[in-house]
């Protein structure tokens, strides 16, 4: 089998029922954070397994070490790549995500191996795509487009973690 990927794994997530809940545990267990809440995201464009059917689902981003952890929270009952994975009350690792230069490439290379495109989306000028990887990794994986605003984006994220101290607030403000 070819590999999955060349690019390296940025970031690794968890389905959750609480999101500040688990904020809150995985600051005080390992000193991940400071994470930014996006409640209730919406994109501007969405694709669910050929329909445009998009949950309500709330993020936390953050960092422990150079790695990036999000949390995810799905409000309700829709079809969703969660919902794939999880019921309702269930919660673990969902997905690992890489950052690409090259989306529409890997996109095609993804689908040549055979693998899902199960979500597709636009949200903040930036593409992102899910395929079902769970046969090789447990888990979906996420490419997520590089442009220069998400790269600053993720930089000021992870020196907001190189600066978080046992006690500080584990929850920042999105800017």
């Amino acid at each position: 089998m070819k590999m999955l990927t060349s690019y390296p794994l940025f970031q690794y997530a968890y389905f959750v029922n609480d999101i500040e809940a688990t904020i809150h545990k995985w600051a005080k267990v390992f000193g991940a954070g400071p994470f930014v809440v996006v409640p209730h995201h919406k994109t501007d464009e969405f694709m669910y397994r050929g329909t445009d059917t998009e949950a309500d689902v709330s993020y936390a981003f953050g960092y422990l070490g150079d790695d990036m952890i999000q949390f995810i929270q799905q409000h309700d009952d829709k079809p969703s790549i969660y919902r794939d994975m999880y019921a309702a009350g269930q919660e673990g690792f969902h997905h690992v995500g890489i950052l690409v230069n090259d989306y529409q490439g890997e996109r095609k290379r993804l689908l040549d191996m055979g693998f899902t495109l199960a979500c597709e989306l636009w949200a903040d000028d930036v593409n992102a795509g899910y395929f079902d990887t769970r046969s090789v990794n447990g888990g979906f994986t996420e490419i997520h487009g590089d442009p220069p605003h998400i790269l600053s984006t993720f930089a000021g994220w992870k020196r907001a973690h190189e600066l978080f101290r046992p006690g500080d607030n584990p929850i920042m403000p999105r800017r």
